[in-house]
């Protein structure tokens, strides 16, 4: 496993995560022990970054990561939760309040087990009013890094230039770290334009779901994904092209997304402990050019394609 630095936060972070999204049941139905061994391998194999939130699952996904961590020493591994989007009983809420942000960190280390947060976010930025989050939830977030309750801390959003605006309109050294999804994949690499902004300020990049949602798999997307037709019925067609050559693209997909040596940790997301172990050996060896030349043909106008969060 290779780890890298995260900006300036002297952090070093596996070239692979591992997301807990799927640990509240967002993805597909949840076996409580499948999850918690997901984790366990996923320790086991050298991955030692975790990030999930309260949004998972409804509360959900951080009950269930935590009943692993605290079979894990604390040591093992750099903990990323989030603030901001919640939900209860399958309905959306968002708070970005000063004293929602407070509260819920405290919130998510009691339901974790753990007495600090390594990276602390605000999640999904493009449901916020910017401003607010520049003027009031990042302040909060940095009173408690002051008071060394969070490591450190970091936004998260879909849009890279709303990501781009919280960072020119907050103090240097408030945003340490972006995550990012969906823009460093088989089908789409629009977080490449803005690598060199996030590294003249220091700020270390987190990518995340390689598979772009499902989208670069050989089940295909999920009924529910937010892309647009024509891009999902290309990525069928690479996936049917890849699963043609013996080469399944999801093997494609995770040894493209932990390449980019800017990009600090790719984070993805299972709850079963085989594909943790099949990833793993999935980034140990480069991508084959040939077949990535032609996923990208048949992808054709769709690269690049993006939609609007959900």
């Amino acid at each position: 496993m290779e780890y890298r630095e995260l900006g300036k936060t002297g952090l070093r972070l596996s070239a692979l995560g591992f997301g807990a999204s799927s640990l509240g049941g967002v993805f597909h139905s949840l076996r409580e022990e499948d999850g918690i061994r997901a984790v366990f391998a996923a320790i086991e194999g050298g991955i030692n970054f975790i990030d999930v939130s309260p949004y998972y699952g409804y509360l959900k996904a951080e009950q269930v990561l935590g009943k692993a961590l605290r079979q894990i020493p604390r040591d093992k591994y750099i903990l990323s939760t989030k603030v901001g989007r919640y939900g209860k009983d399958g309905v959306n809420s968002w708070d970005y309040s000063a004293k929602r942000a407070h509260d819920s960190v405290f919130e998510s280390m009691e339901r974790l087990g753990v007495d600090y947060i390594d990276l602390i976010n605000v999640h999904d930025i493009e449901f916020a009013d910017l401003d607010q989050v520049c003027n009031e939830t990042l302040p909060a977030l940095v009173e408690l890094r002051s008071q060394g309750v969070v490591g450190h801390v970091g936004i998260t959003d879909l849009q890279l230039e709303n990501l781009q605006y919280v960072v020119e309109h907050t103090p240097a050294g408030t945003v340490e770290s972006v995550l990012n999804f969906c823009h460093y994949c088989l089908c789409d690499d629009k977080l490449l334009d803005f690598l060199d902004f996030f590294e003249a300020r220091g700020i270390g990049v987190i990518n995340a779901s390689p598979l772009s949602m499902g989208l670069l798999s050989g089940r295909g997307a999920p009924a529910w994904h937010p892309a647009p037709a024509p891009l999902q019925e290309a990525c069928r067609a690479a996936a049917a092209h890849c699963a043609a050559a013996g080469y399944p693209i999801e093997r494609l997909a995770m040894e493209f997304s932990v390449r980019e040596p800017r990009i600090t940790s790719t984070l993805f997301s299972t709850t079963r402990a085989e594909n943790v172990r099949a990833n793993l050996e999935f980034i140990a060896s480069e991508p084959d050019p040939e077949l990535l030349a032609q996923v990208r043909e048949i992808l054709g106008g769709t690269f690049r394609m993006s939609w609007k969060n959900t």
